[in-house]
C-alpha cells in the first residue's frame, strides 16, 4: 500500500472517529468549542510554518486582495461548519452529520455544474436525483428538512469550490483562514473570560488539553488530506473519502444509541445507492479514458 493511501486512510479515519473526541467535551458548548478550534488551529499551522520557514507564500497572499476575500469566505464557511458539526454530534445527531459528509460529494457535482458549467452524464444525473429523492423521502417521513446534513454539505461543498480558485497549499491556506477570525475567535473568549463563564481553566486538567488539542486533531488530517491528494488519484481518494461518514454512522448507531429507523434506513439507502452509482460510473469511464489514450499511442 503506498504512502498516499495511508495518510488518506489517516485522514480519513481521524475524521471519522471525530464524535469521539467532540464527546469527550460535551459540557462546554459548541461556540465555545468551535472558537477554541480556530485559535489553537491557527496557533499550530503558525509553529510549522515557523519551523518550516515557509512565509513567502503567505506574505504574496497578504497582498493579493482576491485571495484575502476568497481566505475570508472560506473562513467564514469552515466556521459554520464547524460549529454545525460539534453542535450536531454534542444533540444526538451523530447520524444526520455523518448523513450530510456522505451527500457532500454529490453536492459537489451539483455546484460543479451549476457555477462551473461542467457537463454531467446521464448516470451522474441519476445519482444526484437518486440522492435527492432520500432527503425528500427523510423531509416527509420526519416533517422537517434535515437541516444538519445539508449545512454541512452545502459549506463543505462552496468551500471546496472556492478552494479551486487559489493557489494556497493546504497549510498556508488553513493559517491564513483561521488567521482571519483568531482575532475575533479569541476576544470571545476573552469575553467569556471576563463574564466567569469560560469552561478553559475551570474544570479538568484533561479538558483543558481536550481544547488545546482541537487545534491538532482539525490540521492534522487537513494536513494529511492534502499529502494524500498530491500522490493518488482523484478517484482513489473519492472512494476513500466515505470512511468517515461510515466510522461517524457507526459511532452513533453503535456507541451513542441513536435511533437508525425505517425511513432512516430508506433514505440512507437511497444515497448509498447514488453514491455507488456515481463512483462506479467514474471509473468505468476513467478507465475507458486511459485505454482509448493506451490504443492512441500504441496505434500506428
Amino acid at each position: 500500500m503506498n504512502t498516499g493511501v495511508l495518510t488518506a486512510l489517516g485522514a480519513f479515519g481521524i475524521w471519522g472517529f471525530l464524535p469521539l473526541y467532540w464527546k469527550a467535551l460535551g459540557q462546554v458548548p459548541a461556540l465555545e468549542i468551535m472558537t477554541h478550534r480556530m485559535v489553537w488551529s491557527m496557533l499550530f499551522v503558525a509553529i510549522l510554518l515557523f519551523a518550516r520557514r515557509n512565509w513567502q507564500t503567505l506574505r504574496v497572499a497578504l497582498r493579493a486582495p482576491s485571495t484575502l476575500l476568497n481566505s475570508l469566505t472560506c473562513a467564514l464557511l469552515l466556521s459554520l461548519n464547524w460549529l454545525t458539526y460539534i453542535w450536531g454530534v454534542n444533540n444526538g445527531y451523530i447520524i444526520e452529520t455523518s448523513l450530510g459528509y456522505y451527500i457532500n460529494p454529490l453536492m459537489n457535482v451539483l455546484f460543479g455544474v451549476l457555477v462551473l458549467q461542467e457537463r454531467l452524464r446521464p448516470i451522474q444525473w441519476l445519482s444526484i436525483a437518486l440522492a435527492a429523492i432520500g432527503v425528500i423521502y427523510m423531509t416527509v417521513s420526519y416533517g422537517q428538512l434535515p437541516w444538519i446534513s445539508l449545512t454541512l454539505a452545502t459549506t463543505f461543498a462552496i468551500y471546496s469550490l472556492l478552494h479551486k480558485q487559489t493557489s494556497l497549499p493546504a497549510m498556508e491556506g488553513l493559517a491564513l483562514e483561521t488567521g482571519m477570525l483568531f482575532i475575533p475567535a479569541l476576544l470571545y473568549l476573552l469575553w467569556l473570560t471576563s463574564q466567569g463563564s469560560q469552561n478553559f481553566g475551570q474544570q479538568s486538567t484533561e479538558q483543558d488539553l481536550l481544547l488545546i488539542g482541537s487545534g491538532i486533531i482539525t490540521a492534522v488530517p487537513l494536513l494529511l488530506f492534502a499529502f494524500a491528494a498530491q500522490r493518488i488519484s482523484l478517484t482513489t481518494l473519492g472512494v476513500l473519502q466515505y470512511l468517515g461518514p461510515t466510522i461517524q454512522l457507526l459511532i452513533g448507531i453503535w456507541v451513542y444509541n441513536e435511533s437508525f429507523d425505517g425511513a432512516r434506513a430508506v433514505a440512507f439507502i437511497m444515497i448509498w445507492a447514488a453514491l455507488a452509482l456515481y463512483t462506479l460510473e467514474s471509473l468505468h469511464f476513467h478507465q475507458r479514458k486511459r485505454k482509448a489514450r493506451q490504443s492512441a499511442y500504441l496505434s500506428p
